[in-house]
């Protein structure tokens, strides 16, 4: 996508201190850089572009075909297992939806930016803290210790709301009926089913069967919630930005079960840290990914997937680089491949996916595209009044989805010189092959347009006076979204229990894109792999 510059109007409370009538005609030109991480090789996988023959072929025992979270478990889980001969592909983009930039000592995130304390249930993301260092004590207690540098502080959220901001991002309106709502979340989530499961926990596989809670899924979140008498206005937005924020579509377009589970699946408690607490990083995601892929160290490889195939007992996958545009490959043979990639590039990539029960036409999830954009600021924009600047800050009825702060963990006595506005989008307005298509033809002028809106709705033309640099990351495939019907896929049910020479490890699995998902099936491959292993032979 080409780079034009695009000029904000930069007037009225941002300049009012210089106190000249030329201030409030001041312009700023401002040039966004667009981004497309991935595009050149997906559409290089789309047209079936030839490659060349492979310059060489590569032998191990396992090759993990992506460094995104589900990738990086498997092979932080092999390590565990002792297994030390694997390689790990990165894909198009390492570390895909935890990436992350900086700009000078300016950290941030392009993709997730936070994970919130894990429950009992989700012992693997727990073993991985602990290993990490981010958990240093009890890491199997109801409630550990976490290293306090990483535990979010106050203020945590704000919403703006009526002309000024409010704590928290629930609207202080309709109280009664939001009350109410919280209440039968609080239930669900400490129920259990005829199973004598809990109702609603991370990993979601681990969740109560039951019919009572599993029939959710039949309903989209909003038609349970006009069931069940939830129609407060406020209330509503609230819950369809949740959805928005985690799932990339409204509560109309996603299951009854998923909604519910949003509230009820999390019990994270800590003995440092206020119930249902949140990990952070200054660049998001990014640093935690970076920790797990260090652990890979020089088996971690650049190169893309264009093809896997099952040969015998064994696999091979022909994998790619750009160098200028310019495709190289190479062969890799492996006792086991890892598919830990979005199940829309495996359904190109893995050769005879329809045989293990996977129906690309049918089973295939519906995937939300996002933008993300980082305004690095060389100053604070003039806040209004209300709640001080929170970690995440969000604007009620916005087109976004609100916008985090790089700096808020930020341990200084005083305020640092400059920080990073980090805002997140998701096209929710229309279906997601209408917003590809919109961002395929947008204009750089159009997505800043977009990108801003809440943060010029929240600061006026203050905010593009404080602007010094505008990144935009366009995530066309970004998350899978769990539609109404998303728990019954079969071809999911498939692939989980896939076994063989290829196997399979992605959130996409579980039907919807977050840590804990992607890490427990990235974990789960791996034991697979350990399972079934041979001893290694030496070289």
């Amino acid at each position: 996508m080409d780079r034009r510059s695009f000029i904000v109007s930069a007037g009225g409370a941002a300049l009012a201190g210089l106190g000249s009538a030329a201030g409030f005609q001041r312009w700023q030109e401002i040039t966004p850089a667009v981004r497309d991480p991935g595009r050149a090789e997906g559409h290089l996988l789309r047209d079936r572009a030839a490659l060349p023959p492979p310059s060489s072929v590569i032998e191990t025992e396992v090759a993990i075909l992506g460094s995104g979270i589900a990738g990086l478990s498997a092979g932080w889980q092999l390590d565990r297992l002792g297994r030390r001969d694997y390689l790990l592909f990165d894909g198009p983009e390492a570390f895909g939806n935890a990436a992350g930039s900086a700009y000078g000592e300016y950290a941030c995130p392009t993709g997730a930016h936070y994970l919130p304390l894990p429950g009992v249930e989700a012992g693997h993301v727990r073993a991985m803290l602990a290993d990490l260092g981010i958990i240093q004590a009890g890491a199997f207690d109801e409630a550990p210790r976490y290293d306090e540098r990483f535990v979010l502080h106050g203020p945590e959220e704000r919403l703006y709301h009526r002309g000024q901001w409010q704590d928290g991002l629930m609207p202080a309106e309709d109280q009664a009926e939001e009350q109410r709502f919280l209440a039968h979340m609080d239930r669900l989530r400490h129920g259990r089913g005829a199973d004598g499961r809990r109702s609603f926990v991370f990993p979601s596989v681990l969740s109560s069967g039951d019919p009572a809670f599993d029939g959710l899924d039949a309903l989209s979140f909003a038609a349970w919630l006009d069931r069940e008498g939830y129609r407060a206005p406020a209330l509503r937005w609230y819950l369809d930005y949740c959805c928005r924020d985690d799932y990339g579509a409204g509560i109309a377009g996603v299951s009854a079960w998923a909604g519910v589970h949003y509230f009820a699946g999390r019990w994270g408690r800590a003995a440092n840290a206020d119930d249902n607490g949140l990990l952070t990083w200054p660049g998001g995601l990014a640093p935690l990914a970076d920790a797990l892929a260090a652990r890979a160290g020089e088996r971690r490889r650049a190169g893309t997937a264009v093809s896997v195939r099952a040969r015998g007992d064994r696999a091979e996958a022909l994998c790619f680089t750009l160098d200028n545009g310019k495709p190289r490959s190479v062969l890799v043979k492996a006792r086991r491949i890892v598919c830990a990639m979005p199940l829309f590039v495996a359904a190109r990539v893995v050769e005879g996916i329809e045989a293990l029960g996977f129906d690309p036409r049918r089973h295939m999830p519906a995937y939300a595209p996002w933008m993300v954009t980082n305004f690095v600021m060389r100053d604070f924009p003039r806040e209004r009044e209300g709640a001080p600047l929170a970690w995440d800050n969000v604007v009620y009825g916005g087109k976004g989805l609100g916008y985090v702060v790089s700096t808020h963990q930020d341990i200084r006595a005083g305020a640092p010189d400059k920080t990073v506005f980090t805002a997140y989008t998701a096209l929710a307005d229309r279906t997601p092959l209408e917003a590809r298509r919109w961002l395929q033809r947008a204009t750089p002028e159009e997505l800043m347009a977009l990108a801003s809106s809440d943060l010029r709705q929240a600061y006026g033309w203050a905010f593009a006076a404080c602007v010094e640099r505008a990144d935009i990351t366009l995530r066309a495939h970004a998350m899978a979204i769990p539609r109404p019907g998303f728990r019954g896929n079969a071809g999911l049910a498939a692939l989980r229990e896939a076994e063989g020479p290829v196997l399979f490890a992605h959130s996409d699995l579980s039907g919807f894109s977050v840590f804990e998902e992607a890490a427990w099936w990235g974990c789960q491959a791996a034991r697979r792999v350990g399972l079934a292993a041979t001893p290694p032979t030496r070289r």
